[in-house]
């Protein structure tokens, strides 16, 4: 039977991680392409140096400056704290999923990530026809015994930038841009709406859903339309699509408009800069990736069972530095996290 069972806190599985060990070089993530380098460049202890951990991307790849990125990113630092190898393959396709995730059950990998909830039915069959393998979801529930899941309160985090936007807009038009409409986007989008609606009621928000997640022209064409209709800020949560909104901000910044784009799974003004980005509504994946292989690791290992990230976690929220949210405004998204916390507040799934 399928277990729901809560996280540490970051800070707590963070320093959990820090004290497994430390390392000193590099890692070669790789290039754009099927197939990226493995890494097995950290130091620990010599049980996790013999071991493999696998990692398969959805569509976007590696470099997608966000969701993949940061799983990836997370199994880089467990190879520098723990000496454990890691490696990545990337799906060009739906069709990947399966042989990707095959190559390193077949290899024999202590672990095998599969990353996207569009992924689900390729975990459940490689799960169900290796039985003795071990593999890890992330923002997918996979029913099989030995497959543990990893899903975020995606809408709480949403919620809070959402008080961002509502409590920043000049125009009272937000924007909002999907990558497909799917019940884990709507997420997104609800969490998103509540939270603008509670602290300016007077705001809109509307929603375009571009239909996939590996395309940024058409990120950027959403965004212009949502921008042409006077929306001053607009949030995504489009994978790779996304980065396409953040291109139209930036041309529009170079035309003498000013709006803003709110990111989404890792903090994004490190990729796009802070000219264009109000924040971010980060989801820890890495730490996610991090605390499951280290269960593996330490033979903790217990598949059929769902983690779940939650704001009180500290697995959703704004990045730790926000440098165009004025005190005032962080103030009151603190206030609304609170109220989250405590259950004083619930915040819509759709």
């Amino acid at each position: 039977m399928r277990k729901t069972i809560g996280l540490l806190s970051v800070a707590l599985l963070a320093m959990t991680l820090i004290l497994a060990g430390c390392g000193s070089k590099s890692n070669n993530s790789g290039s754009a392409g099927t197939e990226s380098g493995s890494t097995n460049s950290g130091s620990g202890d010599s049980k996790a140096a013999s071991m493999k951990i696998g990692m398969v991307t959805d569509g976007g790849g590696i470099n997608d400056k966000s969701f993949n990125q940061s799983a990836w990113e997370g199994l880089q630092q467990l190879n520098k704290d723990t000496g454990v190898e890691v490696k990545p393959l990337e799906s060009k396709s739906d069709a990947d999923f399966e042989p990707n995730l095959n190559t390193f059950v077949k290899d024999k990998y202590d672990l095998t990530w599969g990353i996207g909830f569009m992924m689900n039915a390729a975990l459940k069959k490689v799960a169900d026809e290796n039985p003795d393998a071990k593999l890890g979801s992330i923002d997918s529930v996979v029913d099989a015994p030995n497959v543990e899941s990893v899903t975020f309160a995606e809408h709480e985090g949403s919620f809070l930038v959402g008080v961002v936007a509502g409590l920043m807009t000049k125009t009272n038009k937000i924007g909002f841009v999907g990558g497909m409409d799917l019940p884990l986007i709507k997420k997104f989008e609800a969490g998103f709406k509540a939270g603008v609606a509670a602290v300016n009621p007077n705001a809109t928000v509307t929603a375009n859903y571009v239909g996939d997640f590996t395309k940024p022209d058409l990120g950027k064409a959403a965004a212009a339309t949502i921008y042409n209709a006077g929306a001053d800020i607009i949030y995504h949560a489009a994978g790779g699509s996304g980065n396409g909104v953040f291109t139209e901000a930036k041309d529009r910044l170079s035309s003498g408009q000013k709006v803003w784009v709110i990111g989404v799974d890792k903090d994004q003004a490190i990729e796009f800069g802070d000219d264009i980005t109000l924040t971010s509504m980060v989801k820890r994946v890495d730490l996610a990736v991090q605390i499951v292989s280290k269960d593996v690791i330490d033979g903790k290992f217990e598949g059929g069972k769902e983690r779940v990230l939650s704001l009180k976690d500290g697995g959703v929220g704004l990045p730790e530095t926000n440098k165009n949210i004025p005190d005032d405004v962080l103030a009151k998204v603190n206030e609304y996290k609170d109220k989250i916390i405590s259950g004083e507040i619930k915040v819509p799934t759709e």
